[in-house]
């Protein structure tokens, strides 16, 4: 009977403004035309007019290279199709390649079916360009031999060792039950050089060491044979 039906709440559709993106009519600009005294040529890098305006933005550009303008926005004003979003990315274009540029019109805002809030968020985010630099210990070494302990009741956490050399040295490190498992996903054995990151625990396997590669007659073509490390990071 109908009491019986239950109704299945909608789950609204995850829209990301990304998937409207397209070629425009400035995708053939790649600078603001500008000579070494920042005056515009009467044409170059796909620009053509506007010498006042590119002349002003190619000061700005300067500022912003010299990071004396950072977290603020330029407003640019002007009659529609007068060449704003043209000197815009022609600026975007002018600081470097890793620079993103977004461009989005007010109605694509207004006809997505999202707010219009978000909307913008997600233009703001993609339009900040953030180089994340950061610094981390590696362990590197070849393995010589790995132990496991196995619990006698067959219940509880695994411990174990595993023993790296190099070139210069041999270490003996202790073995949790989440570094087990790290090398038993790899498929790590002895012989295997692998690169463990102390922060994380993540461990990488970079080949086989040439030392073992007389221990078989026959290898697999996709088996890569590296150096032992010279030395421990």
């Amino acid at each position: 009977s109908s009491s019986n039906m239950t109704t299945v709440p909608k789950v609204q559709e995850v829209k990301d403004i990304t998937k409207i993106e397209r070629i425009g009519a400035h995708s053939h600009i790649t600078g603001l035309g500008l000579d070494d005294t920042l005056e515009a040529r009467a044409t170059s890098q796909g620009m053509v007019g506007q010498v006042k305006a590119r002349k002003a933005a190619g000061v700005v550009v300067q500022i912003i290279k010299q990071g004396h303008i950072a977290g603020r926005g330029i407003l640019i004003a002007g009659q529609p199709g007068t060449g704003k979003t043209a000197i815009a990315m022609a600026m975007a274009q002018s600081l470097g390649p890793d620079t993103p540029f977004t461009m989005i019109a007010g109605s694509e805002i207004y006809s997505l079916e999202m707010s219009k809030t978000e909307a913008l968020t997600q233009a703001f985010r993609r339009s900040i360009g953030v180089r994340i630099k950061e610094e981390t210990e590696i362990i590197e070494g070849e393995v010589v031999e790995i132990q496991i302990d196995r619990p006698a009741a067959g219940a509880g956490a695994k411990i174990g060792k595993l023993i790296l050399k190099t070139t210069d040295m041999e270490t003996i490190y202790d073995l949790g039950q989440k570094m087990i498992d790290a090398l038993t996903k790899e498929k790590v054995q002895s012989g295997d050089v692998i690169s463990i990151d102390k922060a994380t625990g993540k461990i990488s396997k970079l080949g086989r060491s040439f030392t073992r590669s007389r221990d078989y007659e026959v290898s697999g073509a996709n088996v890569k044979f590296v150096q032992c490390p010279a030395q421990q990071y």
